[in-house]
């Protein structure tokens, strides 16, 4: 179960200026592989009236016994859009081995005003508490990742990520890495890309004697391509990168939608 969400984050391993007023209907498909290997096929919707946005994310996880479990992922986020995306709402729902989980996030002028995980975490000795004070100035982990106006440019990196899941409190500091072309005729966008660095700081909510949660704490190897999607003036993940023990965490735009 630990490498499912993980590999939902990871996913999910998908803020910022002008006010866009044109009505947007658009999204991308991508393949997540891990070592080379397709563990998962994912599709995120976007939409987007001029004042209010949704992002909905449906996942198939192909199964490789005991490091992915197979399953499904489902999540919606929600809010203001007048003035980039500022999260409102957010819930994710599992399936894998016959079990469930679910998140439910309610965001309030930029804080936490609610939340549930269903079944609960369970606490042990070695899960950092959630402090009321890392419940401010976040937002959800799926509107994190997706960028409304500006450039595609090194804007696009220079920023940080302070984000709540409904179990783990963490910020991603960004930085710009340089420049790119994706060329390739199998993905989802040819055209100029540009390259994010992101450091991973675990927070609050998390077990100190996870073993992903040490790892992405301790790697400098976590990258992130972004892309505009066609003229919405949205850009988004067109890839992702993760190294891991078990081989490269990728995700890759395979078609878009716009």
């Amino acid at each position: 179960m630990t490498y499912f969400r993980s590999a939902l984050a990871a996913m999910a391993l998908m803020a910022s200026t002008p006010v866009l007023a044109q009505q947007v209907d658009a999204g991308a498909s991508y393949v997540l592989t891990l070592g080379g290997i397709n563990i998962a096929m994912m599709d995120v919707e976007l939409s987007d009236n001029g004042s209010r946005y949704a992002l909905d994310l449906s996942a198939n996880v192909a199964g490789m016994g005991a490091i992915v479990a197979s399953g499904t992922a489902s999540a919606h986020a929600s809010g203001s859009s007048s003035n980039g995306l500022v999260s409102q709402a957010f819930n994710l729902k599992t399936r894998a081995n016959g079990e469930s989980f679910g998140v439910d996030v309610s965001y309030a002028g930029g804080a936490v005003s609610a939340f549930k995980v269903e079944p609960p975490i369970v606490d042990t000795h070695d899960r950092v508490p959630l402090e009321r004070r890392h419940l401010s100035g976040v937002g959800d982990f799926l509107s994190a990742f997706v960028v409304k106006g500006g450039a595609l440019d090194k804007g696009l990196c220079q920023r940080k990520l302070n984000i709540f899941t409904g179990v783990e409190r963490f910020n991603l500091a960004m930085s710009y890495a340089g420049e790119d072309e994706a060329t390739s005729p199998r993905t989802g966008y040819q055209g100029p890309v540009v390259v994010c660095s992101l450091d991973y700081q675990p927070i609050s909510g998390h077990f100190t004697e996870s073993e992903i949660t040490n790892y992405l704490a301790d790697t400098s190897r976590i990258l992130m391509w972004y892309a505009p999607l066609g003229e919405t003036g949205y850009f988004v993940p067109y890839r992702v990168l993760v190294g891991t023990n078990m081989g490269d965490l990728s995700m890759v735009m395979t078609n878009m939608r716009k």
